[in-house]
């Protein structure tokens, strides 16, 4: 048996016996992840549209989902409808629960939720699909994204994890609509300075129903916030990527 052998050989024992595929993303390159990647749980912050409908959409694929809310007692009817995956728990239960972290809130809640849970979110995979407003945010932190870019603002609110910048361009009926469409689907833009994050979110979009469209890193999430090129742009893969001129 080859070295490369080898090495696959154990980290499918490794992901057996810790029932983690976070684990194997830490320990194998992009083209064997995805080979052997399993079903990864999921901890949705915030179940309104986005996150409902996302999470619904993971749910579909079989992994399973915890979604969080302050008061998780209010999701019982959500839940119960998503099924045997589907579960509630507040924010610090769902970070715990999750391989992955899918933030879904409105954006001036971030400053909070960093500071209550930045710790636990270190090391963690995060998706995050907030979109900023100043009428709702504060014009403040809408300045500090219009002079940075909201992944970098993202990234300094949420120091220590993996932030992938992901669904956020695209309202939640759309989102509902198009999953699973026959090819070409729809896509979604995703851009992260982690390379195993961002490999992790490119196989969520798709297992969500959708072609992931890697943009580049964190700074680049600037091309596909509100007001950008990118932003709600309902095209295939291919339609996107000339629009943001990147490589077919």
């Amino acid at each position: 048996m080859t070295k490369r052998a080898d090495t696959l050989a154990f980290t499918r024992r490794q992901l057996i016996a810790a029932g983690s595929a976070a684990a194997l993303a830490a320990s194998l390159p992009g083209a064997a992840f995805a080979q052997t990647v399993q079903k990864l749980k999921i901890g949705v912050i915030g179940a309104g549209h986005i996150g409902g409908t996302v999470g619904g959409l993971w749910i579909k694929a079989a992994h399973p989902v915890m979604f969080a809310t302050r008061n998780p007692a209010e999701l019982k009817d959500m839940v119960a409808g998503l099924g045997s995956l589907a579960s509630a728990g507040t924010d610090a239960q769902a970070i715990a629960y999750g391989d992955v972290v899918f933030i879904a809130i409105p954006y001036g809640a971030l400053p909070q939720f960093a500071q209550e849970n930045g710790a636990t979110l270190k090391g963690k995979i995060v998706l995050d699909a907030e979109n900023v407003n100043a009428g709702r945010d504060g014009q403040a932190l809408a300045d500090e994204v219009a002079a940075n870019g909201v992944g970098i603002t993202s990234q300094k609110y949420l120091a220590g994890a993996h932030v992938v910048r992901a669904f956020n361009t695209l309202g939640y009926h759309i989102l509902a609509d198009a999953a699973n469409r026959a090819p070409p689907r729809l896509a979604i833009p995703i851009a992260g300075d982690n390379h195993r994050a961002v490999h992790v979110a490119a196989h969520l979009v798709r297992d969500a129903g959708f072609d992931p469209v890697i943009v580049g890193g964190l700074a680049s999430a600037s091309r596909f916030q509100t007001g950008g090129p990118g932003y709600g742009q309902n095209v295939t893969a291919p339609e996107l990527k000339k629009i943001l001129g990147l490589k077919p």
